[in-house]
């Protein structure tokens, strides 16, 4: 007699979908100016949100409902895939431009992002190989430097477009992988100093990088130019108060904060939903994390141990430095808050990442 399988961790679930809901109409809320303004519809952001959050959800039914042992035979081909998709989005005339950035594919103003693929690509593809029986770690040149050298050079392809922000956020979920699988703390402090050497000379190499570590150590400086974001979305945060001003009374999305529905959306939720709304999400997003790393400890084999902490670390690793660039602790960088911020490849990639983590609450003891 087979047996039913377990259903998926219903505290995992729930701020999943409740931080999708806060989403839906958050975005409506703070691009409801700018979609009249540009495209004559109040509702341009948020039906299409609709539209890529029904894809999202088809696909996490089907990630959470699937063997999750089959992604290990898909995990090299998908790594592939989404290396070409890499090297195809710098291509002049194929790539599609935006925000200064050639990091798009596609037609008019539908398209994905091949970045937000190569996170979920090399999160399960090191899942699969860390996970070896023959593998070790602990060893600098055969454990530790390959690994690294997949994760550098995905990183070098997403900064050729460039995408710091998601560059980094695939990088900080992977290597906190490779931390979870044993590698050396020797070895990982000795390489994290050249990494900030590294990040030093990426910064130094850019004019406008440089521009914006200046701006946020001191946004006034530059109250016009590159401070300008920082600044309005302070202006947005400070009067929410306790309470906030109320659903859609955002005075910010006004052409104040560009782009109020993507990066900077925490900054509306602040000013209408206050302290409280602010501190509701968060507490979503502790739970997530909380439930979904409960998962990585609890699972009985190493691959699907591996895969839940990337994809938690992911969520971790983005939510931390949305919030971080909104509130001023960290510089801008274009990162979008999980399930909040309007975006279809992030949105539903994200939702497809997840569906992954439910299905591997099903198996954990």
């Amino acid at each position: 007699m087979n047996k039913t399988r377990p259903a998926p961790d219903i505290w995992l679930l729930i701020p999943i979908l409740a931080l999708l809901a806060i989403g839906m109409i958050m975005v409506y809320s703070a691009g409801s100016v700018l979609g009249f303004r540009n495209y004559g519809d109040s509702f341009y952001f948020v039906k299409r949100q609709l539209l890529f959050a029904a894809l999202g959800l088809a696909a996490m039914f089907f990630t959470a409902n699937v063997e999750y042992r089959v992604l290990k035979r898909l995990s090299r081909p998908a790594l592939i895939v989404c290396f070409v998709l890499l090297v195809i989005v710098l291509i002049p005339g194929i790539g599609v431009v935006r925000g200064g950035a050639r990091s798009w594919l596609g037609i008019s103003s539908f398209g994905i992002q091949p970045s937000e693929f190569m996170k979920m690509g090399m999160i399960l593809y090191l899942a699969n190989w860390l996970s070896r029986e023959d593998y070790d770690i602990t060893s600098f040149t055969r454990g530790l430097l390959p690994p690294l050298a997949l994760i550098g050079t995905a990183f070098g392809l997403i900064m050729l477009q460039p995408d710091l922000g998601t560059g980094t956020v695939m990088m900080g979920a992977t290597l906190m992988m490779v931390f979870t699988a044993g590698a050396r703390m020797k070895h990982l402090l000795g390489l994290g100093a050249a990494g900030v050497a590294g990040f030093a000379a990426l910064v130094a190499a850019a004019p406008y990088r440089i521009q914006r570590i200046t701006a946020f150590l001191d946004p006034w400086s530059d109250p016009l130019g590159k401070g300008y974001q920082i600044i309005q979305s302070l202006y947005a945060i400070g009067p929410g108060g306790l309470g906030g001003l109320g659903l859609g009374m955002s005075r910010q999305k006004y052409s104040y904060v560009p782009e109020p529905q993507t990066d900077f959306i925490f900054s509306i939720l602040a000013e209408e939903l206050g302290f409280i709304g602010g501190l509701a999400v968060l507490t979503l997003f502790l739970i997530l994390i909380w439930r979904g790393m409960r998962v990585a400890m609890s699972l009985p084999d190493r691959f699907g141990s591996y895969l839940a902490v990337g994809i938690v670390c992911m969520v971790a690793v983005q939510v931390v430095i949305n919030i971080g660039v909104v509130i001023g602790m960290m510089p801008v960088t274009g990162i979008t808050l999980p399930l909040i911020s309007y975006g279809g490849s992030s949105l539903t990639l994200m939702l497809t990442a997840l569906g992954i983590l439910l299905n591997l609450s099903r198996y954990a003891r």
